[in-house]
């Protein structure tokens, strides 16, 4: 396969042998990768993140803080002067200002450097002194990720899965119009080749704005200097019964491939190949609203984008010589803040049931995986409300488009995740027994106490899975 051997030829690049070698032996360097899926709220994950671990007041979980060996925490110039620094400090603000507000979402990929100086254990420790721990988060969109499953799908089949996926969404009728009244045998002409990308374009934007997971190509959304370029101007098209040298077909199955070899693999040679650890974040309560064909989208997708990781342990010298393998994936599901937390286990297992195919492949091959529920920033309160003479298990919050107080009990999740899961996977078009409401809730305004970063759900066991090895 494509993908698996791009994936095994992969090499690290060495900065400087000597430079390498220092921080090998004397500092530990891992690259925390961060991605989301549609609305999962990566921005404010990494800026809650970075908050409470630079101000460790809500951090119980994280072991080597309760223990009390971690001396320092401290922001440091990242290592990547090519890449653009994650705006910690301009998203901080937005969710702790006197009017808090969620911050604009990051649509390319970033990177900040912490520092930990951690105490280490042992017998040994008081001669040993503190060691450091470097550790580099990098911000990419979700849809770059989904973007490297192409890397395996030639531009035929990827053209009839789109297709196919595309007749049952509605947003996609006029795109499908335009492709059913397209004939690719003829020759290229560049005007309708430019009017197929737009129209498909404008359905992926559509797909985004409605919550859609499988958004591909990414960069049709993310063009940045690529806008308008021939790598940018293809869309999915059924092979016609003839396909003669310079006919429309042909040329959208160039530029596809054209996509895959200068945008696609340069990410993954660059960035993605050099993840130690990683974070996807899924709006799992985004999908169960949505109804079944969601739930089963991100099932699908979830089981998909594994295929990509290099799952696996490393070795001493593996920073030495190049064959790095991510060793923890931690799949979240977020907003957990938007149920009572009585609910939050069975939002845990149906997360962990979403992934249950693709948790095994990565097991399998060594990494540790960990499905989890957690709220980065904490936007609610819990109550318990009397509906019908019964009691409810509710949340309360600020409505995002009013302003306004309210009071939201979205129903209560099945212990048995395959409720959910069974209709999804046999295309029922609605939940028969349930119906799961939501609702948008603004940030809370916030009064920190010195030592305390912002409020939140489990973002503690989530940074203790993924890094507390290493402190």
């Amino acid at each position: 396969m494509a993908l698996s051997g791009l994936t095994e030829g992969i090499s690290r690049g060495l900065e400087g042998a000597g430079a390498t070698l220092s921080e090998t032996l004397f500092d530990t360097t891992l690259r925390l990768g961060v991605t989301g899926l549609a609305r999962a709220g990566k921005t404010v994950f990494i800026t809650a993140l970075v908050a409470n671990l630079l101000n460790r007041g809500r951090m119980p979980q994280l072991v080597a803080q309760a223990e009390g060996r971690i001396q320092a925490v401290y922001l440091q110039p990242q290592p990547d002067v090519t890449l653009p620094r994650f705006d910690y400090e301009a998203h901080l603000a937005a969710l702790t200002g006197d009017q808090p507000r969620w911050p604009d979402s990051t649509r390319a990929i970033s990177e900040l450097r912490l520092s930990f100086r951690v105490q280490q254990k042992g017998l040994l420790s008081s001669w040993r002194g503190p060691r450091t721990l470097h550790l580099d988060i990098v911000d990419y969109p979700g849809e770059w990720l989904l973007d490297l499953s192409l890397l395996d799908q030639g531009y035929e089949a990827w053209s009839d899965a789109t297709l196919a996926r595309m007749e049952k969404r509605s947003e996609a009728a006029d795109y499908l119009a335009l492709a059913r009244a397209e004939d690719g045998a003829l020759r290229l002409d560049e005007g309708r080749a430019h009017a197929l990308a737009r129209a498909f374009t404008a359905y992926l934007a559509a797909a985004r704005e409605l919550g859609r997971i499988d958004v591909t190509p990414g960069r049709f959304l993310l063009p940045g200097d690529l806008a308008g370029s021939p790598v940018l101007t293809f869309a999915p098209l059924p092979r016609p019964a003839l396909t003669p040298r310079d006919c429309l077909w042909r040329e959208m199955m160039r530029r596809y491939e054209a996509y895959k070899a200068k945008v696609v693999r340069p990410f993954f040679r660059d960035h993605f190949a050099r993840i130690d650890r990683q974070v996807v974040l899924a709006d799992v309560l985004g999908a169960i609203h949505q109804g079944p064909r969601a739930v089963e989208d991100l099932r699908r997708t979830m089981a998909e984008i594994l295929s990509a990781f290099r799952p696996g342990r490393n070795s001493w010298l593996s920073g030495l010589f190049g064959s790095r393998r991510v060793e923890r994936i931690l799949f979240a599901a977020t907003k957990a803040d938007h149920l009572h937390h009585e609910q939050h286990p069975a939002l845990t297992a149906i997360t962990a049931a979403l992934l249950s195919d693709a948790r095994s492949r990565a097991d399998f091959s060594g990494a540790r995986t960990e499905a989890l529920s957690l709220a980065a920033l904490r936007a609610t309160v819990e109550e318990t409300v009397i509906r019908d003479g019964v009691a409810l298990p509710a949340v309360r919050g600020t409505l995002q488009a009013t302003g306004k107080p309210a009071v939201m009990y979205p129903g209560a999740l099945p212990g048995d995740p395959a409720r959910l899961l069974s209709p999804a996977r046999e295309g029922a078009e609605r939940w028969l027994d349930a119906d799961y409401e939501l609702m948008t809730f603004a940030p809370a305004r916030l009064n920190l106490k010195p030592g305390e970063g912002p409020p939140h759900i489990r973002l503690d066991r989530a940074i203790q899975f993924l890094i507390g090895d290493q402190l």
